[in-house]
């Protein structure tokens, strides 16, 4: 019999931020509500994380939507799927607040989730975007990314 591999914990986690901030979409009254309801199950050390990225994500919400506005062509915010919007929100919530994450982690979780919760193409819609936000904030330098294996390091011989 077929068995789906295991979710991480963090995976769940991240799950649970997405249901947080579709509910606040859908209801927007009762965010605590929301929260109680969707980390009832979750321990007090796990809804840290879950919590971080709704706030980040709610407190940020601006500055995020700009990122990805700024990466539509011929497009609008609004006619993005939901899903999709709040799961390129995380995304760009945790390259740019999370420093301890790396940007590969950050992007394969979402393209999951999206494959899971939103449509067939999603993955690759958001993987696009998100990549071109990746590499905008490289350029930048306003990705903030410490520990190791989180910095990527370019190996050069200097010429003696």
């Amino acid at each position: 019999m077929f068995q789906p591999p295991r979710k991480s914990k963090r995976r769940i986690l991240r799950e649970k931020a997405l249901q947080i901030l579709y509910g606040n979409e859908l209801n927007g009254d009762n965010l605590d509500k929301t929260i109680n309801q969707v980390l009832g199950d979750v321990s007090f050390a796990d809804r840290d994380f879950s919590l971080s990225l709704v706030n980040k994500v709610i407190e940020n919400q601006k500055e995020l939507e700009e990122l990805i506005v700024g990466k539509l062509s011929n497009w609008e915010l609004e006619r993005i799927a939901l899903i999709d919007r709040l799961l390129l929100r995380l995304g760009i919530a945790e390259l740019l607040f999370f420093p301890e994450i790396p940007p590969k982690v950050t992007m394969n979780e979402m393209i999951e989730i999206a494959k899971e919760y939103s449509t067939a193409k999603s993955g690759k819609f958001i993987n696009g975007i998100l990549d071109a936000i990746l590499n905008d904030l490289k350029k930048a330098n306003k990705l903030k990314k410490s520990g190791r294996g989180l910095i990527e390091q370019s190996f050069h011989k200097k010429s003696s």
